[in-house]
């Protein structure tokens, strides 16, 4: 990761990055943290998946007997990274909202930081579409509106997720389809004043124009993810793909894209209208969370949307999804940025 300089002069993202480390933060949201001995609260048992610098185990509360999520970080691993760790903790901790996955406590030790959250056990929303029977475009709506809704939330809290990808729209449990839970603040950024966020990352096929062009950025990269996202739910593959880097940002930075038949023959034309109002170059005319919600097609209900999408939407999706597998993600934007500056020069 690196600091790309760029304009400061747009209304909307005059926003500069906090720092500060995790005794920095308040924590009067706790239960029990942050310096109580977790096991006296928690009992910690079965792996749930690890991390490049943590693991999550399933917990259960000795108070409750609430089933938890607790992510355990070994600070030897991120001592290079401990304010990057404090921003995440940080943004926990200020967010509270039914479709942004929550902080419960945290319990901060000399060789390792617990973060307690809520446990979902849905898994991956896209995982589950490929499952299912029967997958139609208004399913896509109450999944796309909700997303709004955590987005509009923390933006309202000058928080930039900046990596909004399908992995992080996690389900709420094994019995919803649509109920969806925000995750991953990893490389969320809290907003000040007078400057825009510089730092290229995310994951790429997600990041918004600005990102790449190095401009400066704010909350509207998260929009341009949210369009991603919905086109992908509609159809089962992605607006901007290609195997070259340098063709793949070009297009992501001329907005460049289709609605192929006959994939997309039978999607409402105000499902298309959304997506074409999000996939915009310029984030000050890309609207805002609010201003999507309040698109027509969150208010009508065509005659086509309650169908099953086609059989191919799955086959797409599971495609897709194993050839975005193999390809690296959570790549930094700057490392391709040389590409895009040789094609723009070319």
């Amino acid at each position: 990761m690196g600091n790309e300089t760029g304009k400061t002069s747009k209304k909307d993202q005059k926003k500069t990055e906090k720092k500060q480390s995790v005794s920095d933060i308040p924590k009067e949201r706790l239960t029990f943290g942050p310096h109580g001995n977790i096991e006296e609260h928690y009992q910690i048992t079965t792996l749930l998946g690890t991390g490049n610098f943590s693991q999550v185990k399933k917990g259960i509360s000795k108070h409750t007997k609430e089933l938890v999520a607790i992510k355990i970080i070994d600070k030897k691993r991120v001592k290079h990274k401990t304010e990057m760790m404090a921003n995440e903790v940080e943004i926990l901790i200020k967010i509270d909202h039914k479709y942004v996955i929550k902080l419960l406590d945290l319990f901060d030790t000399p060789e390792y930081l617990y973060l307690v959250m809520e446990l979902v056990t849905g898994g991956e929303l896209f995982d589950r579409i490929v499952e299912r029977e029967a997958y139609s475009e208004a399913d896509a709506k109450e999944v796309i509106h909700q997303l709004l809704d955590a987005l509009e939330y923390i933006h309202s809290k000058d928080i930039v997720h900046r990596d909004l990808k399908p992995e992080n729209l996690l389900l709420e449990t094994e019995a919803s389809d649509t109920n969806i839970k925000l995750s991953d603040f990893g490389l969320s950024k809290i907003l000040d004043t007078n400057e825009f966020l510089r730092t290229a990352c995310g994951t790429i096929g997600y990041v918004a124009p600005e990102v790449l062009a190095a401009t400066g950025y704010g909350p509207a990269v998260d929009m341009w993810s949210a369009g991603v996202i919905l086109y992908i739910l509609l159809c089962g593959y992605p607006p901007f793909y290609n195997d070259n880097d340098a063709v793949l940002f070009e297009s992501i930075l001329n907005a460049k894209y289709s609605f192929h038949s006959p994939y997309w023959d039978h999607i409402s034309k105000q499902a298309k209208d959304l997506i074409r109002a999000l996939l915009v170059v310029d984030p000050i005319i890309r609207l805002t969370a609010a201003q999507a919600k309040e698109m027509e097609w969150f208010s009508v209900n065509t005659t086509t949307a309650a169908l099953p999408l086609p059989a191919e939407l799955k086959e797409n999706l599971i495609k897709w999804r194993t050839s975005s597998k193999l390809r690296i993600s959570n790549t930094s934007a700057e490392t391709f940025l040389p590409i895009v500056d040789k094609k723009k020069n070319s």
